[in-house]
């Protein structure tokens, strides 16, 4: 579990140091923020992609070979990114080091549900994912400093060298998993044929556009809005990183007894804090609060979706469980375009916020029809 976590922790900080270098990459760039932004559709773009299309083609490996390699190709797109002599190879090394991304999460959520106890799925799934989480308290912000002090591009030297790390932990600590079952391209593409599995994509897909447009350009927010000292963005990044870590705790806990009621609260409370943040961003200190707030609410949904697609998926779980992290990824995509959009159009930082409490609102309709779905099955 601490091996599978590790390689969560730099897929986090690689994702999310993104948006706080995104000031300093448009600089260097010599191009604006907007299109600087581009970069991180081009990872989540990369996780849309890859996560079906691994899933599908490496059914038959062994599990424990399947996430050794995804982390040495995560290390190798990473390491592309440091050595990118251009916006656009920039952008294609994104999109490389994005592709194993949806992949190894959902194969290792699946490890974690195989060894977890009895009724602990859930909290076994946000235990593996708490990685992400710490990458937010921890390797986000010391991303960021290294980056800000050293240049953008030894932030992502980082988070070669965390998979690096990965890579041997898994090598050392990881059990064979000989009792986990492979099954096949043809298996695992019948997921496609399930409404349900369709249905809770959306939700990610549509519900966490909002948080993603706020989070891409937090940096400029937190500054210009909010007149946060540019030194002190590290530590808001640290702030939403502890929310994620409350939040993806709870989120298992409300995940393993109330199922989709869980997660129906989770995602109203961030269309609500998203609401919240378009006024609470004029000031220091409440634009911080709801920082935390977000990080939290949004974070304590993914563990209800995670395995909500394993049940509704039955045979086909591998491709099922990595396109959940598509789908967040498509919000990434998303969300960092409608917000790039919105500011371009002049309507400034707290726009997106704005916006994404609306989308926030859209996921829980497509929430509620699924659950509606559910109760009506149930009743046939």
């Amino acid at each position: 579990m601490l091996a599978l976590s590790i390689g969560g922790f730099g897929i986090g900080t690689t994702e999310f140091a993104s948006m706080g270098l995104l000031p300093d990459i448009a600089t260097t760039m010599g191009i604006s923020e907007p299109s600087a932004g581009h970069m991180i559709s081009a990872y989540a773009l990369g996780v849309v992609v890859g996560a079906p299309t691994i899933a599908a083609l490496a059914a038959r490996v062994p599990r424990r070979m399947l996430l050794l390699v995804l982390m040495v190709a995560f290390t190798l797109g990473n390491l592309g990114t440091v050595f990118a002599p251009s916006f656009d190879e920039l952008v294609a090394s994104r999109f490389v080091a994005g592709l194993p991304h949806g992949a190894y999460f959902g194969v290792a959520a699946l490890v974690a549900a195989h060894l977890a106890e009895p009724g602990k799925r859930a909290k076994a799934v946000a235990m593996v994912m708490m990685g992400l989480s710490v990458a937010n308290v921890v390797g986000v912000p010391v991303a960021t400093w290294i980056g800000q002090a050293l240049g953008w591009r030894s932030a992502f030297a980082l988070v070669a060298v965390i998979g690096a790390l990965t890579v041997a932990a898994l090598a050392v600590w990881m059990p064979r998993l000989d009792a986990m079952p492979t099954t096949s391209p043809i298996t695992e593409l019948g997921a496609l044929r399930r409404s349900q599995v369709w249905m809770t994509l959306f939700v990610g897909i549509v519900g966490f556009g909002g948080m993603f447009a706020v989070y891409t350009y937090i940096a400029s927010t937190l500054t210009d809005v909010a007149g946060l000292a540019r030194a002190l963005v590290p530590v808001a990044l640290m702030i939403y990183g502890l929310g994620m870590v409350a939040g993806n705790y709870a989120g298992g806990w409300l995940a393993d007894r109330y199922q989709l009621k869980g997660t129906f609260v989770g995602l109203a409370a961030t269309a609500v804090f998203l609401a919240l943040f378009v006024v609470a961003a004029h000031n220091p200190i409440t634009a911080l609060l709801l920082v935390f707030l977000i990080g939290a609410a949004g974070s304590s949904v993914v563990p209800g979706l995670q395995t909500r697609l394993m049940d509704v998926a039955e045979d086909a779980q591998t491709l099922a469980a990595s396109l959940n992290h598509a789908a967040f990824n498509l919000a990434n995509a998303i969300g960092a375009a409608v917000g790039g959009a919105v500011i371009a159009a002049g309507f400034g930082y707290t726009a997106p916020a704005a916006v994404g409490s609306g989308l926030a609102v859209a996921g829980l309709g497509v929430l509620a029809t699924a659950m509606w779905m559910d109760r009506r099955a149930a009743a046939q």
